[in-house]
């Protein structure tokens, strides 16, 4: 039986993103009682690769560590758990020293940076992804039919065909969260969420998988190699000679290196770590509400397990992340997944997501001709630039006796692929689209261009929930975390546009981290067995209410929507239908050309 959480205890969450890293401080009821953040560096050596590094990360993560324990004034004995969330990058070390191996080619010398982390948006593995893509393995229905890009293995690969070969063999490859657990333990310990849904791991029993790691889909794309010992340098081969955990179980305690560089005593225990849009689920579905009444309340029943099936967790930042669990495996077109064990054993994970939502706002109002005009009048009005907007928006409807701000982009119709499709069309082709466009270039006109941009938001979340639902999935609700909750009107269109409620959570700024930290809790939970405290009923413990955001009630308002939601959907599609029409007639031209 796990071991029960006291009153005077506290636990860690560290949440590593792509630009920052971040810790917080809980106490036994969930309640945050710190928080401190440091930016981490990243290197661009040429266009579309993205490198970092763990010696980096860790100092800024030691950092934010001793900053939290310092502003909680909290007694450092009384901390029991620790956990780790990170982006889905590629992590090298090697397997003699354990020391960080660069990932810069060519020439594949430390500069002195020790840049040992390919980040999830590099892009330089196009060929490798192809390769991976052409073998049709099975594993690949596991991760929506294709493997991204941003995941893993075709990172591997590329380093394969890139690295001096005695290097390469040198080396030994870990997701960043794993890499963290790593460096806070010393174990090798690998969780099943990074495994799972960025490295082609299929679990033992799914599907006929013996090993987790396929090893003639490791021959075929050329990393046989990796094969030899068991799948040693990816972490082996569960109860042979590695070990795999889901969210938040027992990786093993803090060492006495770790703990001289955290500031934290040794034998903390440490939860095996997820990717950060997890953290997102775990930090935000939990939070006990009532959708149906709006009531958002500590004190509600508690929650019960299949209330998770009907939530979609939505992380949105630089992108969105949508997360959905459900009983059985659900395959869902251009959804990654279904993933099984990932945070909780035996239940399944499915990932969707859009490539760009925070970026392509930023994109639409800083490359718009008004944006210097609109800039200092949000600066003068103590707001930011969304916030302005916002208000320019509720003023022209106002001023144009509008019956609301959706009617004055009626006539708009903005697609906003501009850096590909994650789901459900998983085509990285796709591109913008505008219908409408008008020589406005007043600050009118720019409020129309980012209204029209959270519009798409809105509507591309329910394309992908519809999708989802229509495969097998029962979500019925919109758990959300991330920036963006702070957008009211983005949160407005998204609950009326989908039909159905948003829940922002009490730590808008802080769900991730607040999930990472839960992780610390289950790991402390462990008893003389490794065996933890559920994570629902963690979960369940620790969340806080948050706020409901119901669908709009005017009629006229959801009938427009549902409009252009249909000229949305057929934009989406005409717009594979012009390339390959294109395509088809310049079929000999491009033969004659690269001739």
């Amino acid at each position: 039986m796990a071991i029960d959480i006291v009153e005077q205890d506290h636990f860690i969450g560290i949440d590593v993103g792509t630009g920052s890293a971040r810790a917080c401080l809980i106490d036994a009821t969930g309640d945050i009682k710190a928080l401190a953040s440091e930016a981490i560096k990243l290197w661009q050596p040429q266009t579309g690769y993205y490198e970092q590094s763990t010696t980096d990360i860790w100092a800024c993560i030691c950092s934010c560590v001793h900053k939290v324990v310092h502003q909680s004034s909290i007694d450092p004995s009384t901390i029991k758990g620790i956990g780790f969330d990170a982006t889905c990058s590629l992590s090298v070390f090697s397997h003699d020293t354990d020391e960080p191996v660069t990932v810069t080619g060519p020439n594949f010398e430390d500069d002195g940076n020790a840049r040992n982390v390919i980040l999830w948006l590099d892009h330089r593995p196009v060929d490798e992804t192809e390769k991976i893509n052409a073998t049709d393995h099975n594993l690949l229905r596991y991760v929506g039919g294709k493997m991204s890009i941003e995941m893993e293995i075709p990172k591997v690969l590329w380093l394969k065909n890139n690295m001096p070969p005695e290097l390469f063999e040198r080396c030994k490859f870990y997701d960043l969260a794993d890499a963290l657990t790593h460096l806070a333990t010393g174990n090798e310990t690998r969780s099943f969420c990074s495994t799972v849904c960025k490295q082609g791991f299929v679990p033992v029993g799914v599907d006929g998988s013996v090993k987790g790691w396929q090893e003639d889909f490791y021959e075929t794309i050329g990393l046989g190699d990796l094969v030899k010992d068991d799948f040693k340098r990816m972490g082996g081969v569960n109860g042979v000679n590695g070990k795999y955990l889901s969210a938040g179980e027992l990786v093993g305690t803090l060492s006495e290196k770790a703990s001289r560089e955290l500031g934290i005593p040794a034998g903390i225990a440490v939860g095996s770590g997820v990717i950060d849009a997890y953290a997102g689920w775990i930090g935000t579905v939990g939070a006990k509400v009532d959708t149906q009444y709006g009531q958002s309340d500590e004190d509600l029943p508690a929650n019960d397990m299949h209330q998770a099936f009907t939530r979609l967790a939505a992380v949105a930042g630089t992108s969105t992340c949508h997360l959905a669990m459900s009983e059985k495996p659900v395959f869902v077109p251009g959804v990654w997944g279904p993933y099984r064990d990932v945070l909780l054993p035996d239940f399944w994970m499915a990932e969707g997501g859009q490539s760009a939502t925070g970026e392509l706002l930023r994109h639409v109002i800083e490359t718009h001709p008004a944006h210097s005009m609109a800039k200092p009048i949000a600066e003068a009005m103590h707001k930011n630039i969304y916030e302005y907007l916002n208000i320019h928006l509720s003023d022209l409807a106002e001023k144009s006796n509008a019956p609301s701000i959706s009617y004055l982009g009626r006539h708009f119709f903005f697609y906003g692929d501009l850096w590909g499709n994650r789901s459900p069309v998983a085509d990285p082709n796709m591109k913008g689209s505008v219908i409408g466009l008008s020589s406005d270039s007043s600050l009118d006109g720019l409020a129309l261009y980012y209204y029209a941009t959270l519009e798409f938001i809105a509507l591309q979340t329910r394309q992908i929930i519809d999708v989802m639902n229509k495969s097998g999935h029962s979500i019925a609700s919109i758990f959300m975390s991330g920036s963006q909750c702070q957008n009211k009107l983005l949160m407005d269109l998204i609950a009326t546009t989908c039909d159905m409620p948003v829940l922002i959570p009490r730590y808008v700024h802080a769900a991730v981290v607040h999930g990472a930290a839960m992780l610390g809790a289950k790991a402390a939970s462990a008893d003389s067995e490794g065996n933890t405290e559920d994570l629902w009923s963690i979960m369940d413990r620790m969340s806080k209410p948050g706020r409901l955001v119901k669908p709009g009630t005017d009629k006229n308002e959801k009938k427009m929507l549902d409009a252009k939601y249909e000229v949305f959907l057929e934009q989406c599609r005409t717009q594979q239908e012009y390339r390959q029409k294109v395509d088809e007639a310049i079929a000999s031209w491009g033969k004659a050309a690269t001739n």
